[in-house]
């Protein structure tokens, strides 16, 4: 147990001595060794006097409002002013007591070596020294706007709360007369000052200098004030951080360094068998103890170690003691300045400085110190004795009367005490302090007093700090209780004087140094001629104001453009991808098309078409063919234009006869013309030798004439001059046809390029016809119909021609406008239309419907017709008969119009009634069941000019009359009521984000440590630091969005009910677009933090980032580009050590990583490129990464970054790891079938455990594709169905290339059908159409898919009676052409077989036709009632579902629901398909719940 406490005493021992070196080291050390840093000193309170501890106050503060506001103007007078007046005097007048130079910087020395309060307190608080106007050093100009900034010292944070407890500043060094100027005040310090060999300190390769520093050290480097130049250059390690801050210290640290390795030198020769430890720990005490005496034999020689160590006496370092000290120093200081040194010039620099004679000490202070000390930041330079009076200030120095009540000297009553004083510079003084002696604060009264010696309360004040410094150091070499030195040693020490240092460190024989070095006699080997004076140096350099941001604003500027262009640039690359996209998709669906070959073969004449001044000319082939028709090809061969020679007699050409001779102008007549640009004129000649030959073939002759090339392209007609003459003529036309008002229609006389003639002389060629209608020039409702409009066989339709055919189709009767059908199909002109003339009628309207119907359905309806109209026996019609056959559709034939491609200045009205149709849903009868019947609700048009617009009948249900804002509050209630959910998710989610802003942005505003950011940069820090909690929240919970499993799981759960996971999508979307936002609002932050960073000083920086910046006197900031790209941690630093990246900008790479992601991610880009999106969107692996390093410095805060990562990471995390444990798994293709429009057909195995619900999709992979990217399908199996099945539109690349990966040939040529990978199944809101008493389903396009699936699951829980709340299906098909997905057709005739509940109502619209009334449809839509009415089947789909023609009219249809089913109160609307449809569905929805009736809940997905 003795053994253990023993070892125990040892341990704590060796710790509280400070010694961290290895054990065993010291064997020759037999005293317990002082501490670096002061501590353990005093063992009864240890922090006596370390480092770290605070300032002793003799006198309460004196702060103006009691706790920490220093006194300031018009309190105090202002320190410039007062250094004018109480210091300003003449240099030159020597010391009474000859004090030297070296005694003068020895006690500069010492104050280092006991205090140090130079460094700045965080926040950085500035009381700064405003210039007087016109001062002739800092304000010549006499701008009156000059303020040298000062920093007030740091400060102990549990001070400065309350007046009982006031601000109280630090000491960064040890209190003791410990040598820490020489060692350090810390074990660390020590260590990085020492070689670790011999036991000396580090020197450069001349032993006779400290080593340069490394930047391990804090070593202040201060610029040159004369040449603005700074640098760790001369700048030597010791340890006192401020030895270098000018030449004189400078030299005696290096006097006391070599010292040290002097006595090293001496121990080691003596004790060679001492390790390092032995004789560096030896040394050290012969040198502190040499300190200890000469620092208390310069101040003063009363003091006498009579009583001994006083463990109660407080040693610290006094306020006052600085005021006293630092000003008895100041005003010896000579004037002048040495220059850069060898070490003879160290040696020669002592040894001047003892033999030079210190200025008197008075209240003087020479101007080098007063008017040229380097100045503090940006500033060259600075009044040292303004400084020091403001220093006093914020230190809370008392008045001068009450420091002499302390000492008991006599009470300052007036200003007699200053006697002495020049009576001018004192009425100065007194003046400035209202002549009231009880203001005078204690530096300017103790530097009044001086008079030769410090006066009465400075030297006071002096003895007494050093009085208690030597009485309370338990380690003072005098107290023989430590152990450190017998009392022979003692006796040696005390003989040992500062020239027997010099002596030892110099080249200097004794007979060279004085005896007393620190006063000089006329007995000394170096008399002085005379005393230095101003007037005999050189004049110092002005004071010049750096500006740190001088050089960087175009750089940062430049940087500012390069973050903004990051968007661009990642357009730009996704302009490129898209591109190649589209270009490798036309390719694969060339290659899948093979109908996309060349229209003609053979080769022609090469060209250039010009097509006009704002058109880029397209590449060109020519082709003369021997029916008088040139035919014009692009570049692919195919067709652009045929241009018809068979009415022409004559061929005008114009010729270009400057620039080449390469243009050529062919005029078409009744077309616009034929430029051709040439590479040359031998190629332009050798096209208008073949064009004469090929002419005088064909008869036609040709006219030749010569124009400028610019005379040439102005004369010619081009095609958009060609389109704006239609334009003109379309317009008058349908003015007098349908009485539109000349002002509607456009004056022919304001036409700015057309004349009223050359409109009412224009002609239609076939093509420009066809075009007019939509159709293709050789469609065979074209030919007969420009037959019958052509009566004069000219090949062209006139004005007059067009407008006779026109005033039938517009304002004709029924009979008049089945006459002209008639006409237009009775091929032979003999007044009968026989069976093969009806049946080409049919095929020329079958064209326009893309071939719906075939050749045997197209026989089986005109026999049906037949026989319907009792015309079975006959061969042929007259009109009468043909008539008489239509005669059920008189409605529709009265309001048959030829619809013209592009109409403009048609009235609204004319277009409301063209447009008219609708199906209602009506009430059944008494049994009960529902019918749908399809009544077209039209208003007749009278021939008058003003016609009515068509209204809707009214339902049988008594509607409310609302005004529009009960409509509005109505639209805005049942807004609300749908999307509830949403909202508040969205409004909580906002709320959160908001509130971490305001959380952060409030803490650094107001609450955050006081490091002073806020008042560095409130704007930037606010929004910096807010934006990035915001982001922080965002881009962490965005990952739950995209946990599909979880999603799919818990919209099965009460939850639902809560939070709208169907909008997980939209809801990332928004996510992602606001954390974009207020990814902008913290670079913008940054962006303003950067400036305000790069042109603060160290001294504020420091206070900021205590981690990255120390305040070592250099004064220069880093600049902008540091804080945009060097900001890097650690571990990123590490990082760039094993990866070839730079990761000093994880910021700016985030910025990169978000503009590639965010731009691919567009629906645009998504679109075109999938795989892009698909390789971009993975990118945010690496931004969390980043994201995670970004913050990892913690240059502002701690990171934070976790708080909100690591739960919505775990759930992500498990979430994948589902979907990887199920993409494992390969899926076997059961089977695949290649259906028209580009569908494909894949049925594949069901996996074990696979549950899923009608409307839910999955994701599939394929990696024979080359790829492993997932994209999502909706299911078309039912969930009853034992294998899984996909309809896939082949509508990028991806699916095209799957659509022949599956087809027959490539299956044939592997042997087996490509397996699959599968992910899912995931939820979404059309599996929520059972939950609805009625559901409406609205598919176009391949949104068809996800109801394929929920008609087949309807139907079957029907079959086998299963309970569910879903009573009725409306089911609308939007196609262009009932064959597009002949697949669904099959579906929704297996859905008619088996509804035997008459649960589905299907309806069919067909969007390619044209619309119901046009001339183009309406016989169609006469055989499709014709055959619905006989086979109770649809014409063109086969199915008993009703048919219809165009877009569906939802707003109609939805109210024809609230009528039907009046007891129903919410209706449920599932869309999926194109955007601009599921947009027309959800307006119809907010339109219809305006009313106070049955509302309809919408849920949409677009694909």
């Amino acid at each position: 147990m003795a053994r253990t406490k023993t070892w125990i005493l040892a341990l704590v021992g060796w710790l509280l001595s400070g010694t961290w070196s290895v054990v065993g080291a010291q064997e020759n050390v037999h005293w317990e060794v002082q501490r670096y840093d002061g501590w353990y000193n005093n063992l009864l309170y240890h922090n006596h006097g370390s480092a770290g501890s605070k300032l002793l106050r003799l006198l309460p503060a004196n702060y103006a409002d009691g706790v920490y506001e220093p006194l300031q103007e018009p309190h105090v007078p202002n320190a410039r002013r007062l250094s004018n007046v109480a210091a300003r005097g003449p240099s030159g007048l020597a010391s009474r007591r000859n004090r030297t130079v070296l005694g003068v910087f020895f006690g500069f020395h010492v104050l280092s070596e006991i205090m140090a309060v130079e460094n700045p307190g965080c926040p950085a608080q500035f009381i700064n020294i405003r210039i007087p106007a016109g001062d002739p050093v800092f304000d010549p100009d006499n701008a009156g706007d000059v303020v040298l900034p000062f920093q007030r010292s740091k400060w102990a944070v549990e001070t400065g709360q309350s007046p009982n407890n006031p601000r109280e500043q630090i000491n960064m060094v040890t209190g003791w007369l410990d040598g820490s100027a020489i060692y350090g005040p810390s074990h660390s310090w020590s260590d990085a000052l020492r070689s670790f060999s011999g036991g000396k300190l580090a020197s450069e390769t001349k032993e006779s200098f400290p080593k340069q520093t490394d930047g391990r050290n804090f070593m202040w480097k201060a610029l040159d004030p004369s040449t603005g130049k700074g640098g760790s250059e001369g700048i030597y390690d010791f340890g006192n951080a401020r030895g270098n801050e000018n030449l004189f210290l400078q030299a005696e640290s290096i006097a006391w360094f070599r010292y040290h390795n002097h006595w090293a030198l001496k121990l080691a020769q003596k004790n060679p068998s001492w390790s390092d430890e032995d004789v560096f720990q030896h040394a050290r005490k012969w040198v502190v103890a040499t300190y200890q005496v000469r620092e208390l034999g310069a101040p003063s020689q009363q003091l006498l170690f009579v009583a001994g160590y006083k463990q109660h006496v407080d040693p610290s370092i006094s306020t006052e003691f600085l005021a006293a000290m630092g000003h008895s120093l100041a005003t010896m200081v000579p004037p002048g300045n040495p220059n850069d040194w060898t070490a003879q010039d160290v040696d020669d620099l002592l040894l001047g400085m003892s033999s030079q004679i210190a200025e008197l000490e008075d209240n003087v202070v020479v101007e080098d110190l007063r008017d040229y000390w380097y100045g503090p930041l940006k500033y060259s330079r600075t009044d040292y004795v303004a400084s020091y009076i403001q220093r006093g200030r914020d230190l809370g120095l008392s008045t001068y009367a009450k420091a002499r009540e302390l000492f008991d000297l006599k009470p300052a009553m007036n200003w007699s005490l200053f006697a002495h004083v020049d009576k001018e510079v004192l009425g100065n003084v007194s003046a400035l302090y209202d002549n009231d002696i009880s203001k005078l604060e204690l530096l300017p009264g103790g530097m009044l007093e001086s008079n030769g010696d410090p006066g009465d309360l400075f030297t006071a004040i002096i003895l007494d700090q050093f009085t208690r410094l030597r009485d309370g150091d338990r380690f003072w070499f005098e107290n023989t209780k430590n152990r450190l030195f017998t009392d022979d040693e003692i006796r040696e020490i005390k003989n040992t004087t500062f020239r027997d240092v010099l002596l030892s460190v110099t080249y200097a024989e004794p007979t060279d140094v004085p005896m007393q070095v620190f006063n000089w006699s006329a007995t000394d080997p170096c008399p002085q001629p005379q005393q230095l004076t101003v007037e005999k140096l050189a004049n110092c350099t002005p004071m010049t104001v750096l500006d740190y941001f001088e050089g960087s604003g175009a750089g940062f500027g430049l940087i500012l453009v390069a973050l903004c262009c990051f968007p661009l640039v990642s357009l730009f690359v996704a302009w490129i991808v898209a591109t190649f996209r589209k270009r490798d998709f036309k390719r694969l669906q060339r290659k899948a098309n093979p109908s996309m070959r060349r229209e003609v073969s053979g080769e022609g004449v090469q060209a250039f078409e010009w097509l006009g001044p704002k058109t880029d000319s397209s590449l060109i082939y020519l082709q003369l063919h021997p029916d008088r028709i040139i035919k014009v090809l692009d570049s692919r061969r195919a067709v652009l234009r045929s241009i018809s020679l068979k009415n022409q007699q004559q061929v005008d050409m114009v010729l270009s006869i400057n620039k080449g001779n390469k243009a050529l102008l062919l005029k078409i007549p009744k077309e616009y013309d034929l430029v051709l640009i040439f590479n040359g004129e031998a190629e332009r000649s050798d096209f208008v030798r073949k064009l004469t030959d090929y002419l005088e073939r064909n008869g036609l002759s040709l006219n030749v004439s010569d124009l400028t090339e610019r005379s040439l392209l102005k004369r010619a007609v081009t095609k958009e001059q060609r389109k704006q003459i239609l334009e003109t003529f379309f317009r008058h036309l349908f003015a007098q046809v349908l009485d539109i008002d000349k002002s509607d229609a456009g004056d022919l006389n304001s036409e700015t390029s057309l004349t009223p003639k050359e409109s009412l002389k224009c002609e239609l060629s076939r093509a420009e016809f066809a075009e007019s209608l939509g159709l293709k020039p050789q469609s065979m409702f074209v030919e007969s119909m420009f037959s019958l409009a052509d009566k004069d066989g000219n090949g062209y339709l006139s004005f007059r021609e067009f407008l006779d055919i026109l005033v039938v189709f517009m304002k004709g009767s029924p009979e008049e406008k089945s006459k002209l059908m008639f006409t237009m199909y009775d091929v032979d002109g003999n007044g009968f239309l026989s069976k093969e003339e009806l049946f080409r009628m049919l095929r020329s309207f079958i064209e326009i419907s893309n071939n719906c119907l075939s050749g045997d359905q197209m026989e089986q309806v005109i026999a049906s017709m037949f026989q319907a109209s009792g015309f079975q026996d006959k061969q042929e019609l007259t009109w009468e008969d043909f008539h008489y056959m239509l005669r059920d559709h008189d409605s529709e034939l009265r309001f048959t119009q030829l619809f013209i491609k592009g109409q403009r200045g048609v009235p609204d009205v004319f277009r409301q009634n063209m447009s008219n149709r609708v199906s209602f849903i009506n009430r059944a009868n008494a049994n009960g069941v529902l019918h749908l019947f399809n009544r077209e609700l039209t208003t007749v048009l009278s021939r008058a000019t003003s016609r009515q617009p068509h209204l809707y009948t009214e339902a049988q249900r008594t509607k409310y009359e609302r005004s529009k804002v009960h409509q509005k509050i109505q639209q805005f209630k049942r807004f609300i009521e749908n999307y509830r959910r949403h909202i508040a998710c969205v409004v909580l989610f906002s709320a959160i984000t908001a509130g971490v802003f305001a959380e952060r942005a409030y803490y650094y505003a107001f609450a955050s440590p006081a490091t002073g950011i806020a008042d560095t940069t409130f704007v930037g820090i606010v929004i910096s630091r807010g934006a990035a909690a915001s982001i922080s929240f965002m881009y962490s919970y965005i990952l739950l969005t995209m946990c599909r499993n979880l999603i799919t799981f818990l919209r099965e759960t009460f939850l639902n009910r809560y939070i709208p996971f169907d909008a997980a999508v939209d809801f990332h979307r928004w996510l992602a677009m606001a954390a974009l936002i207020f990814s902008i609002l913290h670079t913008g932050g940054h962006v303003v933090n950067v400036y305000i960073f790069s042109v603060s000083p160290l001294s504020i920086l420091s206070c900021l980032f205590s981690n990255v910046f120390m305040d070592d006197g250099s004064q220069l900031p880093q600049k902008y580009y540091w804080w945009f790209f060097e900001t890097i941690p650690e571990v990123a630093l590490f990082l760039a050590q094993a990866i070839p990246v730079t990761l000093c900008m994880t910021g700016v790479l985030l910025l990169v990583i978000l503009a590639v992601m965010y731009v691919f991610a567009s629906h645009h880009f998504r679109r075109i490129s999938f795989r892009g999106f698909w390789i971009t969107h993975h990118l945010y692996v690496l931004l969390y990464i980043m994201v995670i390093i970004h913050g990892s410095y913690g240059l502002v805060q701690q990171p934070r970054f976790h708080i909100y990562f690591i739960i919505p990471a775990l759930i992500y995390g498990a979430d994948k790891l589902i979907s990887l444990s199920r993409k494992k798994v390969e899926m076997s293709v059961l089977k695949a079938e290649l259906l028209p429009s580009g569908v494909t057909y894949l049925k594949f195995q069901r996996p074990q455990d696979f549950d899923y619900k009608s409307g839910q999709w999955v994701r599939i992979a394929c990696l024979s594709l080359g790829t492993n990217e997932y994209h999502p399908f909706t299911l078309t199996s039912a969930p009853h169905e034992d294998a899984l099945s996909l309809h896939i539109r082949a509508a990028g690349p991806w699916t095209t290339r799957l659509r022949e990966l599956y087809s027959p040939e490539i299956v044939a040529e592997i042997g087996r059908y490509p397996k699959l990978y599968l992910d899912g199944p995931f939820g979404e809101g059309h599996q929520e159409w059972n939950k609805f008493e009625v559901s409406v389903l609205v598919g176009g396009g391949i949104g068809v898919t996800p109801f394929a699936s929920i008609l087949k699951d309807l139907v079957f829980k029907s079959s086998v009676s299963a309970k569910m709340p879903c009573k009725k299906i409306y089911f609308i098909w939007v196609t262009r052409t009932q064959r597009q997905f002949e697949w669904l057709a099959d579906i929704i005739r297996e859905v008619e077989e088996n509804d035997r509940h008459d649960l589905v109502s299907v309806h069919i619209y067909i969007t390619q036709l044209a619309e119901k009334f046009d001339l183009r449809t309406t016989m169609l839509y006469i055989c499709e009632r014709h055959f619905q009415k006989v086979l109770n089947r649809s014409l063109f789909t086969g199915l008993r579902s009703i048919t219809h023609f165009g877009r569906p009219p939802f707003v109609p249809f939805f109210k024809s629901l609230q009528e039907v089913h009046p007891q129903v109160w919410k209706i449920g609307v599932f869309s999926c398909g194109p955007p601009g449809m599921t947009k027309n569905v959800e307006q119809a929805c907010q339109q219809i719940n305006k009313l106070d009736q049955t509302y309809f809940v919408h849920h949409y997905e677009n694909f």
